[in-house]
């Protein structure tokens, strides 16, 4: 068993890789942490607790951050032009939940888990990567604890999705990211070399909300503004982003990957971009020399990823 913590800002395509990740019989979900990104903070939990309820989510739910590592970065504005205003796609979503919330803020949620299984625990964070940073600013003993950290975000031989050079994950809190990157575990980079390629079509979705009964027509309808914001790129259909992270840490068979100290650029024109120094490529002393070796996925088998996303949120796959 897999035991994750699921860091997120709930978001149509963290709606898909929260019901996979549920839904997987080798994850045991320990918790769910939410961070601002793309929506408030406030938002972002509040969606998290609908789909908690909605799904039958056993697991908690702690809130985590509302501004960035570095409080000084001014915020940018919501993408509500790609996760609607409310976050799931402007579905109808009440605006209150009657569940609680872990009375811990995330970071300390993570640390208290962490601590509790040492050696055990996957992090995927597939938001902004403020509440790992915070982790580790307050305890950074937990980085040798940590089984491994799997996060979407960024990329390094292609373009950004918000910036010639950046992936919006990253973008939103460069100086995060650069805290996780470099720290002392292992981290795999899902990133858009490999999201951006992976694409589920409105029919497929239309033909899994069919099979799957209402759970997963409400992931259908919540998912049809967010197709609609990709028509510009793909063919009526949605990158699954967040969705292959959580593919990576039951099937990593299906990526291409290399290996390497990974720098979050901070400031500037590159603000946000990725950038890994392959090992076995020499350079002159630079900032990116004694680091951790980090996992950097480079290439996917698209199909079989969004079939495994399929057969486990219709429950067809078996321990």
């Amino acid at each position: 068993m897999h035991k994750v913590i699921y860091d997120t800002d709930p978001g149509v395509d963290d709606a898909m890789a929260l019901l996979f990740l549920h839904r997987h019989p080798e994850i045991d979900l320990l918790g769910v942490t939410t961070v601002f990104g793309n929506a408030s903070v406030e938002t972002t939990t509040r969606n998290a607790l609908f789909l908690k309820r909605e799904w039958n989510i056993r697991c908690p739910v702690a809130r985590g951050a509302s501004v960035t590592f570095d409080p000084s970065r001014k915020e940018r504005a919501w993408p509500t032009f790609v996760h609607g205003h409310n976050g799931l796609g402007d579905i109808e979503v009440p605006a209150t939940i009657d569940l609680p919330t872990d009375p811990r803020p995330a970071h300390q949620f993570i640390i208290d888990a962490v601590r509790a299984n040492p050696g055990e625990v996957t992090l995927v964070a597939v938001g902004r990567m403020t509440n790992l940073a915070l982790a580790l600013k307050h305890d950074p003993e937990i980085a040798k604890l940590v089984k491994d950290v799997v996060i979407m975000g960024g990329n390094f031989y292609v373009p950004g999705n918000v910036t010639p050079v950046a992936e919006a994950n990253i973008h939103g809190d460069p100086e995060a990211a650069d805290v996780v990157m470099t720290a002392a575990w292992k981290v795999v980079v899902v990133g858009l070399d490999v999201t951006a390629v992976t694409t589920m079509s409105r029919s497929y979705l239309a033909d899994m909300a069919k099979a799957g009964g209402p759970s997963v027509q409400l992931l259908s309808d919540l998912s049809q503004s967010y197709i609609d914001f990709y028509s510009h790129a793909v063919d009526d259909g949605m990158m699954v982003h967040d969705s292959c992270a959580c593919v990576y840490v039951v099937a990593p068979e299906l990526f291409d990957t290399i290996e390497g100290s990974v720098r979050v650029v901070c400031g500037g024109i590159a603000d946000g971009q990725t950038i890994v120094k392959q090992n076995g490529k020499h350079f002159p002393p630079n900032e990116w020399d004694n680091l951790p070796s980090q996992i950097v996925c480079t290439g996917i088998r698209s199909q079989a990823v969004i079939d495994l996303i399929r057969d486990v949120i219709l429950g067809k796959v078996n321990h």
